[in-house]
């Protein structure tokens, strides 16, 4: 009997990177897939979700997540349409988004934990929009300021890797709430972008020169909330400008993610003693029970048209490697997303 389906072509992990992960750190492999067995489905992968935790993902070590395995699909989010089913839980025609990993087809039981999927309405917004604003960044963004950081109208808040998935949503959502907002990205394209398009007050170029120097300028009443996707320098010359009771929400950390030697902490901490001030990690999967409350908020929010969804969409599964590079080049404009087969 002929195999109903074309052969899985999928990226597993070859080598723990050391530094920026490089394309022999990767095993391109190619499989059958199986029919699905009782309460089973097969997905077609149509689009990946390409995010700076993956970076994460990759090293050994205790974290919030379990590494990926040497040898093991990566595992990544995606989206995809259903093309085969023995499950009462989704139909043939189904477009649904999960932890799909990297590869051209998922197969497996509908009620894997792992890839938890979930079935979206392409109708309520655009394919890619799950990806991001409606998805998992946009969860990140919803939650991670409203439940950490809460900001108050009237108050400041600072973000940055502004122009990135989470980032410009973050700021879109405190200016829903009545704040200030200052973004941080890299080179004036961004700048422009995240006050041209979505609507922040500022944006500071950390290419440009000082931070800690445009942080005065920009937030001449301090700082009183900071979501941080970046680390480094940049986590210390925020710290330099907070209020007294600022949050400070520690989303990720990029600019720590390739390095070679040791992470770099912050060396103005102490500033969080003299200000009385919170910094607070936070993990989207904490709030998993609640996204349908988030994404029923963002997206009513993008149909008044209040809040933006912008995808920059790269084409070609067999660039995953080189495309997940542009996060850490920092040549994204809007959330990342590969796309690697029509519906």
């Amino acid at each position: 009997m002929t195999n109903a389906f074309p052969p899985n072509q999928q990226f597993r992990l070859a080598a723990r990177p050391v530094g920026l992960p490089r394309r022999e750190d990767w095993l391109f492999h190619e499989e059958a897939v199986a029919e699905p067995a009782e309460g089973g489905i097969v997905v077609k992968v149509l689009y990946l979700s390409l995010d700076p935790a993956m970076r994460g993902w990759m090293n050994e070590g205790k974290s919030y997540i379990r590494p990926v395995a040497i040898g093991e699909v990566m595992r990544a989010g995606g989206l995809g349409i259903v093309i085969a089913s023995k499950s009462p839980r989704f139909k043939v025609g189904d477009y649904v988004a999960g932890g799909t990993g990297v590869q051209r087809y998922w197969a497996g039981s509908a009620d894997d934990k792992a890839a938890a999927f979930t079935k979206i309405d392409p109708s309520l917004a655009p394919p890619t929009a799950w990806l991001n604003t409606l998805g998992m960044p946009g969860m990140t963004a919803f939650f991670g300021l409203r439940e950490v950081g809460q900001p108050k109208p009237g108050e400041t808040v600072v973000v940055s890797g502004a122009a990135g998935a989470v980032g410009m949503t973050v700021g879109q959502v405190a200016r829903q709430m009545g704040c200030r907002v200052v973004g941080i990205a890299g080179g004036e394209d961004k700048c422009r972008f995240v006050v041209g398009q979505l609507g922040f007050d500022a944006c500071i170029d950390y290419k440009a020169g000082p931070v800690h120097a445009a942080l005065k300028e920009h937030c001449p009443q301090g700082v009183d909330v900071y979501f941080d996707n970046v680390g480094g320098e940049i986590l210390d010359a925020v710290l330099t400008r907070i209020n007294m009771k600022a949050r400070i929400v520690i989303c990720g950390a990029i600019s720590q993610y390739n390095t070679t030697s040791q992470v770099k902490g912050p060396a103005n901490y102490l500033s969080l003693l003299v200000n009385r001030a919170r910094m607070e990690g936070m993990v989207v999967f904490d709030y998993a029970p609640r996204y349908p409350e988030g994404v029923a908020m963002l997206a009513g929010w993008m149909r008044e048209g209040s809040v933006k969804s912008v995808e920059h969409v790269t084409e070609g599964f067999e660039r995953f490697p080189e495309a997940l590079l542009m996060l850490f080049e920092g040549r994204n404009l809007g959330k990342l997303v590969l796309k690697v087969a029509d519906a």
